[in-house]
């Protein structure tokens, strides 16, 4: 996983705010080109750079600054704040920014959104910040009615690679990122997440890395000591941890659920490897206890699963898994493997 330091820029100062409010802007650092030093120093390769007054005023306010981290630092340079125009993304991306980051032109231009994508690629993020699960813009002014993952699939429709989601409520908190609605905007795309408000301290990079997430934006626990760079890079490079689910067994229960309908398909088996390959590959792979290997569902029928989601119990000793299945689940040509009914009989109170 991908850690992004960030600097929010206000008036030329490196500030943060609590929830997006503009009034509680504070500074949290002498010189931003410094800052970003001193992040490419204890090993960050991304920074992620917003223009607090450019979203407010729907212009390239900062720019200067940003243009300079690029070109006097190492570092790939992330930037989101006022673009509205192709004019505004061409000047960035010509100037050494590494991507833009599109937020609330998505919401009330997706044409300009669908152009910037045609024309460059994945050099184009969309930023998703959302107030109660519903998508803000205008510098997190305005509450739209378009729910966040609607958003997120109408982006994925045109081409959007990497989506980076702020719960508004959590940003400059240090209160823990929003893993729920991270999980959920994970199921309903498949591009890049990248987690952005709440981190606190090193335990969210952990499970940040832990749910699968491409990338996570660290601000306030930065400045505040909470959270040192160089460690949270490390941990993040490190291989998702998947052993708690196996800390009782070697294998347990898979219960594969149709996400459209709720309809139970299957129960299987997984081990830790089968795990972490249903969460590599995004189609479902199990231990079969009779051939004492593993199988990938669908590789001889073609009636894969396409994962969406995959959530541990209470006791972490049982898993539920979300797929779009592809054909019948069951070998018998039954959509579901639970097709048999056995009887059903109305008990008095």
């Amino acid at each position: 996983m991908i850690i992004f330091p960030a600097i929010d820029i206000k008036d030329g100062n490196c500030v943060r705010l609590v929830k997006g409010e503009y009034s509680t802007a504070h500074k949290v650092a002498e010189d931003p080109l410094e800052t970003a030093r001193s992040f490419e120093a204890a090993g960050a390769e991304w920074i992620h750079m917003v223009d607090l007054d450019g979203a407010k005023d729907a212009a390239l306010v900062n720019k200067e600054i940003f243009i300079r981290v690029a070109k006097e630092t190492g570092l790939k340079v992330e930037v989101g704040g006022g673009i509205r125009s192709m004019e505004a993304v061409d000047y960035y991306l010509r100037n050494g920014i590494s991507r833009v980051i599109l937020g609330s032109a998505a919401v009330k231009n997706p044409e300009f959104a669908r152009q910037a994508v045609a024309e460059y690629g994945d050099r184009i993020a969309i930023g998703i910040d959302a107030r109660n699960g519903m998508v803000a813009a205008e510098g997190w002014l305005d509450t739209s009615d378009v729910y966040f993952t609607d958003l997120a699939v109408e982006m994925e429709k045109i081409g959007v690679k990497t989506i980076i989601f702020t719960d508004i409520s959590r940003d400059g908190t240090l209160t823990g990122p929003n893993l729920a609605q991270l999980i959920e905007l994970s199921g309903a795309v498949s591009c890049d997440i990248v987690a952005s408000g709440g981190v606190s301290g090193i335990e969210d990079i952990i499970a940040l890395r832990d749910a699968g997430l491409y990338g996570a934006i660290a601000g306030k626990a930065i400045y505040t000591g909470a959270l040192d760079v160089a460690n949270a890079i490390a941990e993040g490079g490190k291989p998702r941890d998947l052993s708690r689910y196996f800390a009782k067994s070697e294998l347990i229960p898979a219960i594969v659920q149709e996400a459209s309908t709720g309809e139970v398909l299957m129960l299987a088996y997984m081990n830790e490897e089968s795990l972490r390959l249903t969460l590599e590959t995004g189609r479902t792979w199990f231990w079969s206890r009779s051939r004492n290997s593993l199988w990938n569902k669908g590789e001889t029928s073609g009636h894969y699963q396409k994962l969406v989601s995959v959530s541990g119990d209470c006791d972490d000793d049982t898993l539920l898994i979300r797929v779009e299945q592809t054909g019948a689940a069951c070998h018998t040509g039954n959509h579901s493997c639970f097709y048999q009914p056995i009887g059903f009989r109305k008990f008095k109170e």
